[in-house]
């Protein structure tokens, strides 16, 4: 499985870059500037762990970095299955924001196994401490770098300039200190390690997974019909807003029992361009004959 690998602070050379056509979900390809390496990394004054390194060069030339210990595969599949992962990280955005998947649907919990290992409570205060603290120290650092030289003579803004280097050295000191007790303290530790009463629980996961099952299932629904629609309307984005506005539209259901057929009479979107791409839409969804499940009648789609 590849990773990220954070934290990268050398550059590699632009000519070690080349053009590669990277395979991605879906079977469609997309060009990639790519590099590759062997190299090692280590944590902790471990043993170094022998790895590929992948790197992506950006049109602004920003350099984003993949590891993988699987070095028999090819590196623009390395970088395809990070592409997969970007999607995937893109999906779950869009499902946290339009379609609530990470909403609460159950207020039972119950107990984690004891071996589960999370973050250290004590070193994540102790991370969240050095974060303000590197936060106010570029505050103060910009100002700093911003103020001119004071004037020799001009006793007032030399007192301002002592008493703001003063202040970014004892911020350092203070972020020094957190530092090594961070260091000290493990980063993980099982979860039975943390006193009971303040052990995390999870919520029970059975009607989670059924809504979230539904939710996704609504999501391919959506998907399709955004695919539909981009033969009329050419930006995506639009297409999948429109998608969603279709969905919370008003709509009247006439069925025919006579001729098995139902009627969905849709009403019209708030301009006449999305009103042409949706009577599109609509047309050719009535074309592909859906019918009931039930009833067995067949769907007519109008807008009206």
């Amino acid at each position: 499985m590849p990773s990220y690998r954070k934290n990268v602070t050398d550059v590699w050379p632009e000519t070690e870059f080349m053009e590669t056509h990277v395979p991605c979900p879906g079977g469609s390809t997309l060009p990639m500037r790519l590099a590759v390496r062997e190299t090692q990394i280590s944590a902790n004054k471990a043993a170094p762990l022998p790895v590929l390194e992948v790197r992506r060069l950006t049109q602004s030339g920003h350099q984003t970095a993949i590891i993988t210990t699987a070095r028999a595969l090819a590196s623009p599949t390395i970088a395809g299955r990070m592409f997969s992962r970007w999607c995937q990280e893109n999906y779950f955005g869009y499902m946290m924001q339009h379609y609530d998947i990470d909403g609460l649907v159950e207020y039972g919990s119950e107990n984690i196994l004891g071996t589960t290992r999370i973050i250290n409570p004590v070193w994540r205060d102790l991370d969240k401490q050095i974060a303000r603290l590197n936060t106010r120290l570029r505050s103060h650092q910009a100002k700093l770098g911003a103020a001119a030289p004071p004037d020799p003579d001009d006793g007032q803004k030399i007192a301002q300039r002592a008493t703001l280097l003063e202040t970014i050295q004892s911020l350092q000191t203070q972020r020094d200190a957190l530092k090594i007790q961070r260091r000290a303290t493990p980063r993980k530790i099982a979860i039975e390690e943390v006193p009971e009463a303040e052990r995390p629980s999870q919520l029970l996961p059975l009607a989670k997974t059924l809504t979230d099952t539904v939710k996704m299932i609504a999501y391919r629904a959506e998907t399709a019909l955004v695919g539909l629609l981009r033969k009329h309307l050419s930006n995506e984005a639009e297409a999948r807003a429109l998608v969603r506005e279709l969905f919370v539209s008003s709509a009247d259901l006439e069925p025919d029992d006579g001729v098995g057929t139902l009627t969905i009479r849709i009403h019209r979107m708030a301009s006449p361009v999305h009103d042409r791409a949706i009577a599109l839409l609509l047309a050719d969804l009535t074309a592909a004959n859906f019918r009931h499940p039930e009833t067995g009648h067949r769907f007519i789609y109008q807008l009206v």
